[in-house]
């Protein structure tokens, strides 16, 4: 019988760093997120204006610092960030706005759990999709291409 692949990625380091920017990205985007609500911009606003600062935050860092080493940043990355951002935050807003529909009006836990998943499918969308391949790892490139037909350049 064949050994099983762990689905984990082997570079432990790596998914510390990452964790270390999600952390970072975590406290910029929730701050500014409570700092919106106190302000009265309400919940889509306060969640937007949090969400772009980590986003853009976490961009560079990942790029220079989580995965700089592995030849993580490739033409079309700043592209396939935005779509995993879009993906992630999608799924962080319609918890949101399914709390908001049953009233939970300016919660600030609504918003931590949806900052959890949006979290978990961040991390698989970038160590999978955005910072995956380049010279020195053409069998990550050439799995992104098999399952992604174009979205590798």
């Amino acid at each position: 019988m064949g050994r099983m692949r762990s689905a984990l990625p082997s570079d432990f380091s790596r998914m510390l760093r990452f964790g270390a920017v999600g952390l970072l990205n975590t406290a910029l985007g929730y701050t500014l997120i409570l700092a919106g609500l106190a302000v009265g911009l309400g919940d889509i606003v306060s969640n937007a204006a949090g969400y772009a600062a980590g986003f853009t935050l976490g961009f560079f860092l990942n790029r220079q610092w989580t995965f700089g080493r592995a030849g993580g940043f490739r033409p079309g990355a700043v592209a396939r960030y935005a779509i995993t951002f879009i993906v992630a935050y999608g799924a962080n807003l319609a918890i949101v706005i399914a709390a908001m529909s049953a009233g939970i009006i300016e919660n600030p836990f609504v918003h931590l759990a949806g900052n959890c998943l949006y979290s978990i499918i961040f991390y698989l969308g970038s160590s999978r999709f955005v910072f995956v391949g380049g010279a020195d790892d053409p069998d990550a490139l050439a799995a992104t291409h098999v399952k992604w037909p174009g979205a590798v350049t």
